[in-house]
């Protein structure tokens, strides 16, 4: 049995394709409302906050992938994040279960060096210092022999479906609706995007691989980075359209906080908008040669022809931005 906790976002719901297609049908899918994937999933709802939930969601597991996510609200963070981490390793570690965490990059520093797996924890913020304990906690597990596990990190998304992220919300879907995409504090700046499938695909390889545990991973992004410009002129390209934008400021940004809940939540993620952004995934693509990632040109041209880009800016999933 494998199970995904938080199946019901893009990444769970992909991860759960990939999945039944290479590796097994007995899959196990928990949240708090589960919707099948396949035919043959087996539905759990669960509270993961609730320890004795969390132990009924990974009871006969034999691998259990973490990708549920909390609404981008700073303080549902403090409070209920290190509280489902706490959960899902002791239930991994009562029911004998490998672990599959999959995370984002909010703890590493919000600047133009380049990211890999030794990259060392500096975050700028709550949310960040949230993402740095719990990551932190899993890795103390496992030092400590307690629980069986890995991280799959990963930098923003962009995908097809449900995707949730900046990315996506503010730049394909008003494209595609044939309005001025927004580009946060620089339109210039180089960004790793990973393309939610790959993500997915990626994660489900690494939980069949028995000698990938016990570290962490960057997962496999297109290594011909874009600035934003280049990806929505990419993307306008592909729909035949043309490529409008604004680029929203810093105070734009801060009288916006003002009024928004969500922006001002979002307000710490910034000023990675600034600098460049080299997230390097080099390990994984030695490790698996045969991985093909998706290009640019090949996802957007995916995500622009199936016509569901998501209108909603409320972050969800792991909260990537």
């Amino acid at each position: 049995m494998q199970t995904i906790l938080g199946a019901n976002g893009q990444i769970g719901r992909e991860l759960a394709v990939s999945l039944k297609q290479d590796f097994t049908p007995d899959i196990r899918l928990v949240s708090r409302n589960p919707q099948p994937v396949n035919q043959t999933d087996q539905l759990l709802s669960a509270d993961l906050l609730d320890p004795k939930a969390a132990q009924r969601a990974v009871e006969g597991s034999d691998i259990v992938y973490l990708t549920a996510g909390l609404p981008m609200d700073t303080q549902r963070w403090i409070t209920q994040w290190p509280v489902l981490m706490r959960n899902v390793i002791e239930a991994c570690a009562q029911q004998g279960a490998k672990l599959v965490f999959f995370d984002n990059t909010y703890m590493y520093p919000q600047s133009s060096a380049t990211q890999t797996e030794a990259t060392e924890f500096q975050p700028d913020g709550q949310k960040g210092q949230v993402r740095a304990l719990i990551a932190t906690e899993l890795n103390d597990a496992i030092a400590q022999g307690r629980v069986e596990a890995m991280i799959c990190r990963a930098p923003e998304f962009y995908g097809p479906g449900k995707t949730q992220s900046i990315t996506n919300s503010t730049i394909l879907s008003p494209l595609k609706q044939g309005q001025k995409a927004r580009v946060f504090l620089r339109d210039d700046t180089l960004r790793s995007l990973i393309y939610t499938p790959d993500a997915s695909r990626a994660m489900a390889l690494l939980g069949n691989t028995p000698d990938a545990f016990q570290q962490t991973w960057h997962l496999p992004c297109d290594d011909n980075r874009l600035t934003y410009r280049q990806f929505i002129a990419l993307a306008a390209d592909i729909m035949g359209v043309e490529g409008r934008y604004n680029v929203v400021k810093h105070w734009q940004l801060r009288l916006a906080g003002l009024f928004n809940r969500t922006v001002r939540d979002a307000a710490e993620l910034l000023p990675r908008y600034g600098e460049d952004n080299i997230f390097i995934s080099d390990k994984f693509k030695a490790r698996f040669p045969e991985f093909q990632v998706t290009t640019f040109r090949e996802g957007l041209t995916t995500i622009l022809q199936e016509g569901t880009l998501q209108k909603d800016t409320q972050q969800k999933g792991t909260g990537h931005a």
